[in-house]
């Protein structure tokens, strides 16, 4: 029977990218086999979520599901959102997949996956169907790897390189990529054991905090400490980004919570947000005090 991706990941069937994302990050970071080496079935499940993500997060490939135009493991089910052929009806197999001409070789595997035919045979020497076809190709066996790169790396792009199987193999970080987020590497998994394609390696990145900076999509944010000085008179000061330093000037009379914002200095086409706050001094000023008590009284709260 084929299974359900969305009870899969833990989701229902109107549950949003996002959402989608989320519940994957959760389930990936839990049945990680590299978290779970005295747990033999855990990378069963990370291969099972994995593979539901590939689908389900996609966004053509979920409407296929959805549509019932491809099964979970997103092979073509031969069923239209209509029924049979996307006819709508079942003339095409007179309502019996098995009656007459192309019913005799009807394909099994697009409802049942390829997992049927191994209950016949010993799941070796080909089991030959009602159409006396051989057992289809197996894929080869999905590779999982856990790789942490720093903040820099994922926000930029960076390219690292691993080693699997000893050999070794450069991996692309594309700009922007986030903590928890699967790479697949098409064919560069485990060969088939039956003249098949080979398999995927799937890496999942960890990404480790920055000291100031942190990501929301592709913007980029940092708190700046200025001085009363500075936040009175205001000034240009020097700010970090993601490609290297630029001076921003501080408006008069700043105030703790203000932001600006550096066009494009974000990932990709994103933006830095810079949020201001106000350090007083850690050592008594007793010019800046007495300054300060000749001020009038301001009243700035509304309650």
């Amino acid at each position: 029977m084929d299974k359900n991706l969305y009870h899969v990941l833990g989701v229902s069937k109107d549950a949003s990218d996002a959402e989608i994302k989320s519940a994957y990050r959760k389930l990936a970071r839990k049945y990680h086999p590299d978290l779970n080496k005295d747990n033999p079935s855990a990378a069963d499940k990370f291969k099972e979520i994995s593979c539901a993500y590939d689908i389900l997060g996609d966004k053509e490939k979920r409407k296929k599901y959805d549509n019932n135009e491809i099964d979970s493991e997103g092979k073509p089910t031969g069923f239209g959102a209509g029924g049979f052929g996307g006819t709508g009806g079942y003339s095409s197999y007179s309502g019996n997949p098995f009656a007459g001409g192309q019913g005799a070789s009807f394909d099994f595997s697009s409802i049942f996956g390829d997992d049927i035919f191994s209950q016949f045979s010993g799941g070796g020497a080909g089991f030959q169907g009602f159409g006396g076809a051989a057992r289809r190709p197996r894929k080869g066996q999905d590779i999982y790897y856990n790789m942490r790169i720093d903040f820099l790396s994922a926000a930029r792009g960076d390219e690292k390189t691993v080693n699997l199987n000893g050999k070794n193999i450069n991996v692309k970080i594309p700009a922007g990529t986030t903590d928890g987020q699967t790479l697949r590497l098409k064919g560069l998994g485990g060969q088939s054991p039956n003249g098949g394609s080979a398999g995927d390696v799937l890496i999942t990145i960890n990404v480790d905090k920055h000291p100031y900076f942190s990501a929301e999509g592709n913007n980029i944010h940092i708190e700046l400490p200025i001085t009363i000085k500075e936040a009175i008179l205001g000034a240009k000061v020097t700010v970090p980004t993601i490609s290297g330093k630029v001076a921003v000037n501080i408006p008069p009379y700043a105030s703790s919570g203000e932001k600006l914002r550096l066009k494009g200095k974000g990932i990709l086409s994103g933006d830095e947000i810079i949020t201001l706050k106000i350090v007083a001094p850690k050592k008594s000023n007793p010019e800046l005090e007495k300054c300060l008590q000749s001020l009038p009284d301001e009243n700035v709260r509304n309650f």
